[in-house]
């Protein structure tokens, strides 16, 4: 199972699930809001609480923050599989510029009220 869960509210965040639910024609992910009962019972209380990650859980493997995008992207294969050469940076590299979009994303990019509701032809790819 490859799940990517996600800050529900975070306008940045939505914007990357439409991304990823418009390229992903295999549909190999689903994915869960990090405020979800599923990702509470899933993932460390750490990442539940914070927010400021994405996550990827890709069977037993877990990626956060610049990894899980990087490794997303990857396995989304075909053109994105290219960023997998990112993976060659440190990841130190890649998570402080990850931490400084995370940091200003609900003033860049917005909050809603509340976490995402799929729409009916997305329903079967989110869990909640």
């Amino acid at each position: 199972m490859r799940v990517i869960y996600f800050d529900g509210v975070c306008g940045l965040c939505n914007g990357f699930v439409d991304f990823i639910l418009k390229m992903d024609r295999k549909h190999q992910f689903t994915f869960s809001p990090l405020q979800s009962d599923f990702a509470k019972a899933n993932l460390p209380q750490a990442l539940t609480q914070d927010l400021k990650s994405v996550v990827y859980q890709k069977e037993t493997e877990v990626y956060v923050r610049s990894d899980a995008v990087i490794r997303i992207l990857k396995d989304m294969g075909g053109f994105w599989s290219v960023a997998g050469l990112a993976s060659v940076l440190p990841s130190k590299l890649g998570d402080s510029a990850y931490d400084l979009v995370a940091e200003n994303r609900y003033r860049l990019f917005g909050r809603k009220e509340t976490c995402r509701i799929p729409t009916p032809e997305e329903r079967s790819r989110f869990i909640t």
